[in-house]
């Protein structure tokens, strides 16, 4: 409990250094003006501490949860539930697309300004870096919630959103193609690439990137973009500087815990309270374990009657965006697709040595070292299933393979979600469209 109370306290204390609204909220009428390495920082971690919790939101879209018809909170995700995204009830939750731009705002004023103001030195250029790569990860973020998921051959013309790189109020925030906002993400990690000079953050500052998250980060970017080789080198260069797995067999606990082992990138909660309390798992995704022998079952899941509540997440210490599981699992699924099925293999044997009984490993190296690619593959996507239940990672995957048809129920009325249905891309909010009209 000491740990996560200093965690808390280090992250609301780093928030609270200067409320950011005495630098940034009255910055567009000229008043304030960060000038200090101490001022830039906490315009930065005021970035970090307004980053969306949208996963949860996504994670309600996907075949992981079902509602709970009898939640005082049913109205404000039922639309989200049913896909519903053209003429939503007007108490629904918005996907935070503003939010995503806000924080873009804070990282702009690090990135145009520290340079200016502030003294070379290396806390500077760590400064700067972490603002390229949190601007990158909101564009990423931003483009696979509202932009087409990527495609080479229409990415130049899929229309995405606008690209704001400026402390520019007045300009004409017109919406850019898939390919230039990804263009953009990686011209900022290529810069974040130059400046970050920390390998890791200590924990309870584990919110803030470091270079082992700059490349889980990339190595997420690149397999969105089915670029198996580039995807695999930045999962390695991760692994290199962190390759621990919690072993579940010797220990029960979260690998999404912010001091866990696992622990890369600790800025997100994929599964928030509210949500936690107006919903179960589904049937799809408890179908998906194999009860005996997976220990993550009786981790993550909780009996309630005939269904099942969720016990990750809903709590700052289980805050992750990026951890360890991740780099495995990516790695394994990048060396299939580049033809090393042997390494792929071993690849995948490492990480669920850590997650099953080990008679259950017994009969999954079995079964594994019998599988042809597709059979790995396939494997290795219900791994990334299992392993990251809730934690905001099912939509965007479900983006870049399958778009598999899913149905959603709510007193006995199905709703569908039919194969590469359009609603894979969720539209703009309303008050985004009302705002600006080149939307």
């Amino acid at each position: 409990m000491k740990k996560i109370s200093k965690y808390i306290f280090l992250f609301a204390a780093a928030i609270a250094v200067t409320s950011c609204d005495d630098y940034l909220d009255i910055t567009p009428v000229g008043r304030v003006i960060p000038e200090t390495q101490e001022q830039f920082r906490a315009v930065l971690t005021t970035g970090y501490s307004k980053y969306p919790e949208h996963k949860s939101l996504t994670t309600l879209r996907t075949d992981e949860l079902t509602l709970n018809e009898f939640s005082e909170d049913l109205n404000i995700y039922k639309d989200i539930f049913i896909w519903k995204d053209g003429n939503p009830d007007r108490i629904t939750r918005d996907f935070q697309y503003q939010d995503l731009y806000n924080v873009i705002f804070y990282t702009n004023v690090v990135i145009n300004e520290a340079s200016k103001k502030v003294a070379a030195s290396e806390e500077r250029n760590q400064l700067i870096g972490e603002a390229y790569a949190l601007r990158a990860m909101a564009y990423f973020d931003l483009v696979n919630l509202f932009g087409k998921p990527y495609n080479t051959a229409t990415a130049g013309t899929d229309k995405a959103v606008p690209l704001a790189l400026e402390i520019d109020l007045e300009q004409a925030f017109v919406p850019q193609s898939v390919e230039v906002i990804y263009n953009q993400i990686i011209s900022d990690t290529q810069e974040a690439e130059k400046l970050i000079n920390l390998n890791t953050q200590t924990k309870g500052l584990n919110y803030r990137f470091s270079k082992v998250a700059l490349y889980s980060f990339e190595s997420r970017v690149y397999l969105q973009q089915q670029q198996w080789q580039k995807s695999l080198d930045a999962a390695n260069k991760a692994l290199a500087i962190n390759k621990d797995l919690v072993d579940l067999k010797a220990t029960s606990v979260f690998a999404t815990k912010y001091d866990s082992k696992e622990s890369i990138l600790a800025l997100e909660d994929g599964y928030i309270n509210r949500l936690k309390g107006a919903s179960y798992a589904s049937p799809e995704l408890i179908a998906a374990y194999n009860r005996t022998t997976d220990l993550r079952f009786p981790l993550y899941f909780l009996a309630s009657g005939s269904r099942f509540r969720i016990q990750k997440g809903g709590n700052d210490d289980q805050k992750c965006t990026f951890r360890t599981s991740e780099l495995y699992l990516t790695k394994a699924e990048t060396q299939v697709q580049l033809n090393n099925i042997a390494d792929a293999k071993s690849t995948v044997l490492a990480f669920v040595k850590n997650r099953y009984t080990p008679t259950g490993y017994v009969d999954l190296e079995i079964a594994i070292n019998a599988m042809n690619a597709t059979d790995l593959t396939n494997f290795i996507l219900e791994e990334r299933q299992r392993e990251f239940a809730v934690e905001g990672h099912r939509w965007f995957d479900l983006r870049r393979t399958s778009q598999k048809q899913i149905v959603h129920t709510i007193n006995g009325t199905d709703y569908t979600l039919i194969k590469n249905d359009p609603r894979y891309t969720i539209i703009y909010p309303a008050n985004a469209r009302l705002n600006n009209p080149n939307l």
